[in-house]
């Protein structure tokens, strides 16, 4: 095999990861490096599409944007479609950024890791009082693992509870979104109290 092939078939293991997802330089260093090797090709390859690469090279990560299509352009359909986060997600998303920003505000260790239990007490703040204990973990074991798809978050190995927060966190939310983190805060708990009084609603009619 010759340069060139060779370099078309690292080009395509690039492309075809990053359609897929998140690229982490911990997960696959070889990819990584080609990645950088041919980032222009890849841009260029990638542009064709409508999407745009997004790297960070000294956090290690690389993902795919869809490009705004230019003013009296029909835009093209999305190869990389815009996910609609529930309420709860949203808020735990807001709430590990937050986290993410004051653990290095503190000059601690790069990555941040959390317990279950951490996540369940920052949440259960805003959620409505009275929740039913059992119930509440499995609703937020079930927001964790939405998080843990959208790569946000990673299990450690062998400890299940266990998790470290990815810095593509700080790319997933910018600072405007952060900005308004109060704002979205009540948002999410009256919505979340709604929902409350709802179950709470209904409970009542199934015991009487």
């Amino acid at each position: 095999m010759n340069e060139t092939e060779s370099e078309t078939d690292a080009l395509s293991k690039v492309i075809i990861a990053l359609l897929r997802g998140v690229v982490y330089m911990e997960n696959d260093p070889k990819l990584w490096q080609h990645l950088l090797d041919l980032q222009a090709r890849a841009r260029d390859y990638v542009a064709v599409m409508g999407l745009a690469l997004m790297l960070d090279e000294a956090e290690g990560y690389a993902w795919l944007h869809t490009m705004s299509a230019p003013e009296g352009t029909p835009p093209l359909p999305r190869l990389v479609g815009r996910r609609q986060l529930s309420y709860p997600v949203s808020l735990i998303i807001a709430l590990l950024r937050r986290k993410l920003t004051e653990n290095d505000a503190q000059g601690s260790d790069s990555r941040l890791i959390i317990s279950r239990d951490d996540i369940v007490e920052m949440t259960r703040t805003f959620l409505p009082e009275g929740s039913n204990e059992a119930r509440l973990v499995d609703r937020i074991d079930a927001h964790i693992n939405k998080i843990l798809d959208l790569g946000l978050m990673r299990r450690l190995r062998g400890q299940d509870k266990m998790f470290e927060v990815r810095r593509i966190m700080k790319a997933f939310v910018d600072a405007q979104w952060l900005s308004e983190f109060e704002a979205r805060l009540k948002e999410y708990r009256g919505h979340l109290q709604e929902a409350g009084a709802a179950a709470g609603g209904e409970d009542a009619e199934h015991a009487a």
